[in-house]
Parts: C-alpha cells; sequence; structure tokens
C-alpha cells in the first residue's frame, strides 16, 4: 500500500498510529549461542568464496555475486513529510548523489539469469551528515541494500547456519536439497526463491527483509519503480527457450540507454512486535495493516548501466554494507548482527585472494566511469 497520492485525513491516521520506539523493551532479543551461530556462517561464507575462486581464479562476494548492471543518479527527500517520517536523514528535504548495483543474488557470478532467483539491488548515498555507527566513522554515505523477496529466508543467525549448510551440500543437487527443506517447518520459505517471477530488473520492487531503526522507531524499507515504463516492462519475463543467459543485463542495458528512471523509497513501520517481528525476518510484515509510507525519490537519468571499468571497481574493491552508515538507520536484528560480522569478513578474503584493496568512496567523483550530464553538479560539493 503507497500512501503517496492519499488524502489528508489518511496522513493524519498514520501520524497518530501507536509507532514503537527503536530503544522499547523487547524490541531485539539476542538469543544464546547466536555468537556461534554468526562465527560458522562466516566460515561457511568463506569457504564458498574460496571454490568459486578455485572455479573462476578471482574472488567474488559471498552473495550477490553476479553484477548486472551499476548506474548513478540523485536521492531526493522529500521536503513536505509529516512528523512522523521526518525521521533521522529524512528529516528535511535534500537531494544525494547516489551510486547503485543490481545484482543476481546467489554466490555464482556466472548463474545463467533464466533460472528465476532473487535479485538484488545496493545503494551508496553520498553526502550525508550526522553521527555515523562505528563502522562508518570518516565515511560520509549511508550504504542502503535491497533484496526482491519481502522476507529473508536465512531469517536469523541460526537458519542462517542450518540452510547455508544445506546449500554448501546440496546445492548442486536439487531433489536432495528439497528432500531436506522439506523436512523443515520453514519449507515453503527457503523453496520460494526457486519460484519468483523472473523479469526486468529496472522494474522489480526491491525489500529491506530486515529491521531497522528510523529515527524514533523500527522500521523496514521497500524500493518501488514508479515510471510507467517500468511498471510496464514488469508485464515481461524471462523465457528460457528465446532468452539468452545474459537476458537481464542486456534488457537493462537497452533501458537505461533510452529511459530515466525513477523509484519511491518507502517505510514501514513497526507497531504489533509479535505481528511484526524484529529478530525473525523470515515474516512478511502485513501492508495492509502496517501501510508502506513514502519519503524519497531516486532518479536515475539514461546513461550506460555497464560500464566495465565500474563494474569491476565495485566488484573488488567497493562494500556496500548496513553498518556503514547513521546511528539513527541502525541495522537491527539477528540478521543484522550477522552481516555485522560476516560482511567484513567476506570483504577481507576477497581483497586478500584479488590483491585490491578496499576503498571507501566519499563521493561520486571517485567513481570511475562517466557521469550523466544532469549530475554534474554533484561534482562541485565536498
Amino acid at each position: 500500500m503507497d500512501i503517496s497520492n492519499r488524502g489528508v485525513d489518511d496522513e493524519s491516521k498514520l501520524a497518530s498510529r501507536n509507532y514503537i520506539r527503536w530503544d522499547a523493551e523487547g524490541v531485539e532479543k539476542i538469543p544464546e549461542n547466536e555468537e556461534e551461530d554468526i562465527k560458522a556462517v562466516a566460515e561457511m561464507i568463506n569457504a564458498m568464496q574460496k571454490a568459486q575462486w578455485n572455479h573462476h581464479r578471482h574472488a567474488y562476494s559471498g552473495t550477490h555475486a553476479r553484477t548486472q548492471g551499476v548506474i548513478k543518479g540523485k536521492f531526493i527527500v522529500h521536503d513536505d513529510l509529516p512528523n512522523h517520517l521526518k525521521q533521522s536523514m529524512f528529516d528535511h528535504g535534500a537531494e544525494y548523489p547516489v551510486v547503485c548495483r543490481y545484482s543476481s543474488e546467489p554466490g555464482d557470478p556466472g548463474l545463467d539469469d533464466r533460472i528465476p532467483q532473487p535479485r538484488g539491488f545496493a545503494m551508496k548515498v553520498f553526502n550525508v551528515e550526522g553521527d555515523f555507527l562505528p563502522g562508518g566513522v570518516g565515511i560520509p554515505t549511508q550504504d542502503i541494500e535491497f533484496n526482491s523477496t519481502p522476507a529473508l529466508d536465512l531469517a536469523d543467525a541460526k537458519t542462517t547456519r542450518e540452510i547455508i549448510d544445506l546449500r554448501i551440500k546440496y546445492g548442486n543437487n536439487q531433489p536432495e536439497l528439497y528432500k531436506r527443506l522439506e523436512a523443515r517447518p520453514d519449507t515453503d520459505l527457503q523453496k520460494f526463491r526457486d519460484t519468483v517471477r523472473n523479469t526486468h530488473l529496472e522494474s522489480t520492487r526491491q525489500y529491506s527483509q530486515t529491521a531497522f531503526r528510523f529515527g524514533d522507531y523500527v522500521a523496514k524499507y521497500c524500493l518501488v519503480p514508479s515510471s510507467e515504463t517500468q511498471k510496464k516492462l514488469y508485464e515481461e519475463t524471462v523465457k528460457p527457450d528465446q532468452h539468452d543467459s545474459d537476458i537481464l543485463s542486456k534488457w537493462l542495458q537497452n533501458f537505461h540507454r533510452e529511459h530515466d528512471a525513477e523509484y519511491l523509497l518507502q517505510f514501514q513501520l513497526c507497531e504489533n512486535l509479535d505481528d511484526q517481528p524484529v529478530e525473525y525476518a523470515g515474516k512478511v510484515w502485513d501492508p495492509e495493516k502496517y501501510p508502506w509510507q513514502t519519503v524519497a525519490t531516486l532518479v536515475v537519468p539514461k546513461q550506460d548501466s555497464f560500464d566495465w571499468e565500474l563494474k569491476n571497481f565495485w566488484e573488488d574493491q567497493i562494500r556496500v554494507d548496513p553498518w556503514h552508515g547513521l546511528k539513527t538507520l541502525q541495522p537491527m536484528g539477528s540478521p543484522n548482527r550477522l552481516r555485522r560480522i560476516v560482511y567484513p569478513a567476506s570483504s577481507a578474503l576477497r581483497r586478500k585472494m584479488n590483491a585490491r584493496p578496499e576503498v571507501n568512496v566519499k563521493s561520486m567523483a571517485e567513481l570511475p566511469g562517466p557521469i550523466p550530464a544532469a549530475l554534474n553538479h554533484f561534482l562541485t560539493v565536498n
């Protein structure tokens, strides 16, 4: 549900709802053995990276290894938000330069686009000001990442450890993998990834899946394609007998070459911890009960979405990490505590094996590749 164009009465009702504070008792509950589970996951992700290195003789991230495109744009925070949405960096109208990457979620960079799997989207928002989390001190960016499924199958640290173990053992044998997944109580959640709609990336809605602090409150977020062209392209799906193995990146290039893109960033605020769990990300927060509310717009001018230099720079030297950002947008819940350990471990191994240092880019001007003329004014901003 998008309230962008809803009436004043609806907005007033949403403003008066009882949203849960981020620091309220019971929002986060760290289970026993989580630290052990997280350590085990970090080791398994590194093992997966080493296996991919042995195959490709190049190291990639443990997930979202296949780059489908990288684009530059501007992130516009709306200046007329109601008070309950004026949180963190959204407390005033502003424009920020941004670089974004489209990806396929699995850890195999050679994954055939004709195989339905979750797709990802990541953003680095530059020129952000405020009090940063320890991992982001000195780096004026807000990193934001998304996935095309609203619920996360790696729903908490314990589940992640179990599922990654199964994928390592049986990932090349789907009948055996399914046999074991079907013995689990979360079978539908685990198998859903193989049935996602395989369509244009620029037309695919993206979700945070996990919960985050949103200023005073707790929320999830999503990114919604909003131009008419993007909406129309969602009707087309990949046809394995007609399309090439790189059809998604080809479609993406064709679209961004000919069209501007626009996305709405929306937040869904937490009101009921029993119905909207923070620790377990495998449950969708019902949008009919807890509406999505728009706070910003991402605008992407026409450009080449597959610049080789920028693509390689992102893969080999950039890390997107939700723990690189403002304290008022702090990641919350078990999956995000896992990311705080696993992401740096994955990045460190990748840099070591590829002999490429990690680069914490602080502005759009530091990125390789051309910048669309519509974004040139950002080059003068320090």
